[in-house]
């Protein structure tokens, strides 16, 4: 089974987009893939996908709930199907009170049951929750986290459920993880949580064509400490389509997503946007990306081929075993 949380310390580094791209990349694999969203901040996964209706609801079942055992409805309750196959459980806002309600539930239980702090399980509910209440190893081929972003509670919990990262990171500027950094991220994290972490791969991501891009580039790529499979370009029109399309980047190339002037006005309307190669290249390294995850890292089977059907404009075929594009066909 493939699990990993898709995990930055750092902003702008297509964190919450990856995911997105790879769950769908996974599920055009032939992977039944499950994404939990675990960033209660606006602009996250469940606003890509446009689902959780009752984020907001107080009074909503949600997933918080769930992990502090407190539930109001059954979990299977919590998950949507988008409009490309992949399930998520949405984010709600419960989820910035996480560490605040934890503190109450440890306060109740070590007085009942006599026990200190210390050994009480904080980072392992949601292991519990996923495994051994809901059983999901039996549902979904991959489940993939999309986490906060801060050291606490909500996030070591995700990695001690899953216990695998995926780490997107920028080329260069403030905040960015250097090749020590990340090492020494994991082993922390190792030692917080007490259990074993794999660092699947390192993906540069928003690399574009200066120096310091690609020397930082092939820093990464000349490393033995970790794996860089594919590095992903500078494609903020891409990407940012994804949020108009509500969907992942190949949504946006085979629906055409484009945003634009119109009337005076700036819209976005799907069988607009004039197809480029570099970004149907990117479409191949993300599906590659996820193939690298699937094959290398977990072992799993899955179909190396990706067909692109764009919208009145043209099919493409792409397989990763021999690693080249079909002649595309225009309609």
């Amino acid at each position: 089974m493939i699990t990993a949380v898709v995990y930055s310390e750092s902003g702008g580094t297509y964190k919450t987009t990856m995911t997105a791209n790879l769950a769908v990349a996974l599920e055009r694999m032939g992977l039944n893939t499950l994404v939990l969203d675990l960033d209660p901040q606006e602009g996250n996964l469940t606003s890509l996908f446009d689902v959780g209706e009752h984020r907001n609801d107080p009074d909503a079942d949600n997933l918080v709930k769930h992990i502090l055992d407190m539930p109001d409805g059954d979990f299977q309750e919590l998950i949507e199907t988008t409009a490309e196959g992949v399930d998520i459980v949405p984010s709600h806002d419960m989820l910035g009170d996480f560490t605040s309600n934890l503190e109450q539930k440890i306060a109740y239980e070590t007085g009942m049951q006599n026990i200190s702090r210390e050994e009480y399980p904080r980072f392992e509910l949601l292991y519990e929750l996923l495994w051994n209440k809901q059983k999901l190893q039996e549902k979904y081929d991959a489940v993939l986290i999309d986490p906060n972003a801060r050291a606490e509670d909500l996030l070591y919990n995700a990695i001690y459920a899953l216990r695998t990262l995926v780490a997107p990171v920028k080329p260069a500027g403030k905040g960015n993880l250097s090749l020590e950094g990340l090492e020494e991220l994991v082993g922390n994290m190792e030692s917080q949580l007490d259990i074993e972490i794999g660092l699947s791969c390192v993906v540069p991501s928003g690399v574009g064509q200066t120096n310091a891009h690609q020397q930082y580039q092939q820093q990464f790529e000349n490393t033995d400490a970790f794996a860089t499979p594919v590095t992903i370009g500078n494609r903020e029109s891409l990407m940012d389509a994804m949020w108009e399309a509500r969907g992942s980047a190949f949504k946006v190339v085979e629906e055409r997503w484009k945003t634009y002037e119109k009337d005076g006005e700036m819209v976005s309307e799907s069988g607009q946007r004039r197809i480029r190669n570099r970004e149907i290249e990117t479409l191949r390294k993300l599906y590659e990306l996820a193939w690298f995850i699937a094959t290398d890292t977990f072992d799993a089977k899955v179909d190396p081929v990706l067909e692109l059907d764009i919208q009145d404009y043209e099919t493409r075929t792409i397989n990763l075993r021999d690693d080249e594009a079909t002649e595309a066909t225009t309609i």
